[in-house]
């Protein structure tokens, strides 16, 4: 007998018993079954067969046309797959299954500068990343730039010297430049990179001055691309619940906020310590957390600041740059913050928002991994501290994704340059008030997150 190409004929087959098949052998008996359990096949496809016969030894056996599988809805790659349920309702739930877009319709990346925060943070979470990818890179290193290159799959021809770096301009699988180089030369790449038509991502602190923030801004505008300053803080689980928290006067009004960010840096001849590179010490590198992170929690701007600074006489590390500034900042709605960082003392990266009601505390709030947060609020005689699981989240990839989502849906950023403009307005009022010896008064802004764009999407 001819071999069964169709899968009806297939079915239909497979509906039968050997036993059966052997029993109906004779050739009218074999075309009768076959015939009847062709019939319960094709009900089930729900399409019309004609049949037709070819000549075989045993008499004509029905030869049926090919069934197309039945058409399929367009997956949406953005919706999560739903899988079955594992836990009693009563338990908590497993967050959504990852939702990564096919690597066709990421957003391309090239970053530039290799040092510590591109090899050890930045590339591995690219690699991990749900909307972006990396697809080139900028160093002044050819050799390191080759090997990391193999390490992610860059291509040769997608390697930059900063020399090269406006051929980026031709590169169309390149839509986001992400600038992760020494303070003062990211107004210099921002505005390069806005005039080869890219969209710019760049590091913190935004620049040295407020004219070159400004400047950055408008060449982005000209250029009519996007600027975001990765203020990866504001895009963390942990803190944003701490602002939800604050916003929703779950503790009552807050007082007074306590903050600090300092770090023990030991090596005179990085660019840190450098003025030109650095533009100042601890306060735009590491203090910028407080000052940044406040103003989200608040959602409020400062109204006056008044600083000191100190640095230890002969220290080698502070010829050009400060070690240590401690500040005051008073808030519209009555909320005092007092600030501290340093390049001189053994790792503290924590803050407490205290309320009236109770307080919340951030310890550690500032590192890349394994933050912790932990409120107080009074519950009969006794106090209730809760340690809250928010899970970990990678805060590189939480930026890049949030950016790489404006990129594809022309929105504005969550943390525009208007945000690190904001932020080196008030850095150089902390400069002017230790200089001076006197509080330095801010313009009023009533509007609450200012200079904020589109919230980052809640998993």
């Amino acid at each position: 007998m001819k071999p069964i190409d169709s899968i009806t004929e297939q079915v239909a087959v497979n509906r039968l018993s050997r036993s059966q098949f052997l029993a109906t052998a004779g050739r009218g008996l074999a075309i009768g079954a076959l015939s009847s359990a062709l019939a319960s096949c094709a009900k089930q496809v729900a399409q019309p067969v004609t049949a037709q016969t070819t000549p075989t030894p045993n008499g004509p056996v029905p030869k049926l046309p090919a069934v197309s599988p039945p058409a399929t809805v367009p997956s949406d790659p953005a919706k999560p797959i739903e899988l079955e349920p594992i836990k009693a309702k009563t338990e908590q739930k497993n967050p959504p299954t990852p939702t990564p877009l096919p690597p066709g319709q990421r957003v391309g990346y090239a970053v530039v500068g290799l040092g510590h925060l591109t090899l050890d943070e930045i590339l591995p979470a690219l690699s991990m990343s749900k909307k972006s990818k990396i697809v080139a890179l900028v160093s002044g290193s050819p050799e390191k730039m080759k090997k990391v290159a193999e390490q992610y799959g860059v291509r040769n021809d997608y390697c930059y010297s900063y020399a090269d770096y406006d051929k980026l301009k031709d590169n169309e699988d390149v839509q986001v430049i992400y600038i992760v180089l020494p303070n003062g030369m990211h107004a210099e790449y921002t505005v390069r990179g806005a005039q080869a038509g890219k969209h710019i991502l760049c590091e913190k602190p935004m620049a040295n001055t407020v004219a070159e923030c400004q400047t950055m801004i408008d060449a982005c505008k000209q250029a009519n691309v996007k600027l975001m300053i990765a203020y990866r803080i504001q895009y963390e689980p942990h803190n944003r619940k701490v602002r939800e928290m604050v916003q929703a006067n779950q503790f009552g009004k807050v007082k007074s906020i306590i903050a600090n960010n300092g770090q023990n840096s030991d090596n005179p001849k990085h660019w840190r310590f450098n003025k030109a590179l650095a533009g100042g010490g601890s306060l735009p590198d590491v203090g910028l957390y407080c000052l940044n992170t406040i103003r989200f929690v608040l959602a409020e701007e400062p109204t006056e600041v008044s600083a000191m600074i100190h640095s230890t006489p002969g220290d080698p590390r502070f010829t050009e740059v400060e070690e240590q500034v401690n500040w005051l900042m008073r808030f519209p709605s009555g909320v005092q913050a007092s600030c501290a960082t340093s390049y001189g003392h053994h790792d503290e990266k924590s803050y407490r928002v205290l309320a009236d009601t109770g307080w919340i505390k951030m310890d550690p709030a500032f590192p890349y991994q394994g933050l912790k947060l932990m409120t107080s609020q009074a519950q009969g005689k006794e106090n209730r501290v809760i340690e809250h699981d928010m899970g970990q989240k990678n805060h590189f990839m939480a930026e890049m994704d949030h950016f790489s989502d404006c990129v594809k849906n022309n929105k504005t950023p969550f943390t525009p340059g208007e945000e690190g403009l904001q932020d080196q307005k008030i850095m150089e009022a902390i400069y002017q008030s230790a200089r001076e010896g006197r509080p330095v008064k801010l313009a009023r802004i009533d509007k609450k997150d200012a200079f904020r764009g589109t919230p980052p999407a809640e998993e």
